[in-house]
């Protein structure tokens, strides 16, 4: 209870801090529909059970279907009141991927101290890796955020938080910022609890990041005493030139269990990329992910590896034609899949896309 007063007071210390002295609000608002539309053809092996291959549309090839309202009213003195709710589509169905607004669906105040939110959107750790993936957040052909979905557990990040306080800021070449989502479970305040925390530095061509998150059960088990906590840390580095792209990251992940005589569940993530820009139009991608997977029986460890390659060409300023070749392997005969959504049914996988995605 103490700490959720806490979040309130520093949302309201935030407001009184920006506003100064400023005491005449100023009503200019402005409201944007958005979206982006994101639509392939894929062909992949291992598909099903009885791996068989399969060749189906794909909504999100590239990146993930979305439509949103996003607005802000200026409230004079360089405080403004912001709002964001988006959700996602799935173009192959034209159902909704979840609720209505699952993507984001925030109210809060951007000004001079930074921007804080509270509802649910995306976490700190979110919002710095992406910026950090060769492939810029690739649901099919990424395992950057989270691994394939084959294994025992994905070793990878939460994306959103519900019931959150989202605070972030920046000072001269330094991004930083902190994600609180309240746990909301009655007796304890740790309960469910969620946190997330990062920064980044950029000068000139180069860049770098680290982020943290914790994530409490939701729950203590009486037994022991002690709830599920789930931690994961990222380091990455980034250097662009004018035609060419570096990139390198690692996530750390480890799941520690609250019942006794539970094994933690244990796995690093790696990843390196490089992109070729060829002007105007065309940017070619190569990337490798690798996860360590660790604490686990000899002979029982995945370790599994994706290989991707992606073309891209811009038609427009809004509207790209892309493909994507993806290969992955496991050790040990265990299972994997090139998607972090849709399983593989063998030790090894091989996808082909083509797609267009537009923004408006």
């Amino acid at each position: 209870m103490k700490k959720s007063l806490l979040s309130l007071a520093l949302f309201s210390a935030f407001a009184v801090l920006s506003l100064g002295a400023t005491a005449t609000a100023h009503a200019q608002s402005n409201v944007q529909v958005y979206g982006l539309i994101d639509a392939g053809v894929e062909q992949l092996t291992n598909a099903t059970p009885s791996n068989a291959s399969q060749v189906r549309v794909i909504s999100g090839g590239k990146n993930t279907s979305r439509f949103g309202f996003r607005g802000s009213e200026d409230l004079g003195g360089g405080l403004k009141a912001v709002f964001n709710l988006e959700g996602g589509v799935l173009l192959d169905t034209g159902m909704g991927d979840g609720a209505l607004f699952k993507r984001q669906a925030y109210v809060g105040l951007d000004g001079r101290y930074g921007r804080l939110v509270i509802g649910r959107s995306f976490t700190t750790t979110y919002d710095f890796v992406i910026l950090f993936d060769p492939l810029g957040y690739a649901p099919n052909y990424s395992w950057a955020t989270s691994t394939n979905a084959s294994g025992p557990s994905k070793y990878g990040m939460t994306t959103a938080f519900d019931n959150l306080v989202k605070y972030s800021g920046s000072t001269g070449e330094f991004k930083y910022g902190a994600t609180v989502g309240l746990g909301e479970q009655p007796g304890s305040a740790n309960d469910g609890r969620k946190y997330s925390a990062g920064a980044s530095w950029t000068h000139g061509p180069f860049a770098a990041m680290a982020t943290y998150e914790r994530i409490n059960g939701n729950a203590v088990v009486v037994a022991t005493g002690n709830r599920d906590e789930t931690t994961a840390y990222h380091l990455a580095a980034d250097y662009k030139l004018t035609d060419w792209r570096f990139t390198a990251g690692m996530r750390g992940y480890k799941l520690v269990a609250g019942k006794a005589a539970t094994a933690d569940i244990k796995g690093d993530t790696y990843w390196a990329g490089v992109s070729y820009y060829v002007r105007p139009a065309w940017t070619f991608t190569g990337a490798v992910y690798h996860v360590d997977v660790k604490n686990v029986a000899a002979g029982q460890d995945a370790d599994p590896t994706m290989y991707v390659l992606r073309s891209l060409y811009a038609l427009s300023k809004r509207t790209d034609l892309y493909g994507v070749v993806g290969y992955a392997k496991a050790k040990n005969n265990k299972l994997v899949s090139l998607s972090r959504d849709d399983p593989g049914f063998a030790g090894t996988q091989r996808g082909v896309t083509v797609g267009i995605q537009h923004r408006f």
